[in-house]
């Protein structure tokens, strides 16, 4: 038998062999198990209760006014922590009103973040700026601002010492109150060039999930 003889039988060999395997009709002994999988994610759904809030008219140097309003976790998952961002608009007689003005305007109205203290207690302030600078700050600054607290060590003369706020984030199903306080800022000068504003302000609540974790 010749090399290429040989060699064309191997090949049909191979062929052959593969054919059986693939579907053939030999008989033999077999068994087959059989698995499925299933991955459904979760959902983070964070809502404020109520949507609308604040609507104040004819305000003036000096005013205030305290609100109060829900985060909830409508969603499947934890929530780990909230971020806050500011947008606002300022018109005038219904025309935009951009610029110094704007600014003027959004640097005189300040917000207070409040901490319940329980009780017939005030609210404690946690952090005090302005719309403006509000609005300018990335979350992770503020977030920074706020979970920083001072504590009492020593009464006499009073010391006090920053901490770090611990927080547990907002588990599916549950709600956090957010308390805040605004004020229009008297400067005791002349703020006449303030009249007859309007500033559309507008928050964003964004939730995220938790560190990922073994299952």
């Amino acid at each position: 038998m010749g090399i290429k003889r040989k060699l064309g039988m191997g090949i049909g060999s191979a062929v052959l062999g593969l054919a059986l395997v693939g579907g053939g009709t030999f008989a033999y002994f077999s068994d087959t198990a059989e698995q499925t999988n299933s991955f459904a994610s979760g959902t983070l759904d964070l809502s404020v209760d109520p949507e609308v809030n604040v609507q104040l008219e004819n305000i003036k140097p000096g005013d205030w006014t305290n609100e109060s309003f829900e985060l909830e976790n409508d969603g499947t998952l934890p929530i780990k922590y909230v971020d806050l961002q500011t947008e606002y608009s300022v018109t005038r007689d219904g025309e935009s009103v951009v610029g110094t003005l704007e600014d003027a305007y959004a640097e005189s109205l300040t917000v207070q973040f409040l901490k319940n203290s329980g009780g017939d207690k005030d609210h404690t302030i946690i952090y005090e700026t302005s719309l403006k600078d509000l609005r300018d700050m990335n979350p992770e600054d503020l977030a920074t601002e706020i979970d920083v607290e001072w504590e009492l060590v020593w009464p006499f003369p009073p010391v006090y010492l920053p901490y770090e706020v611990e927080h547990t984030g907002l588990a599916a199903g549950d709600t956090a109150d957010f308390d805040v306080k605004f004020v229009f800022e008297e400067t005791g000068e002349d703020q006449n060039v303030l009249q007859n504003l309007d500033l559309d302000l507008t928050w964003t609540f964004e939730g995220f999930q938790e560190d990922g974790e073994e299952l």
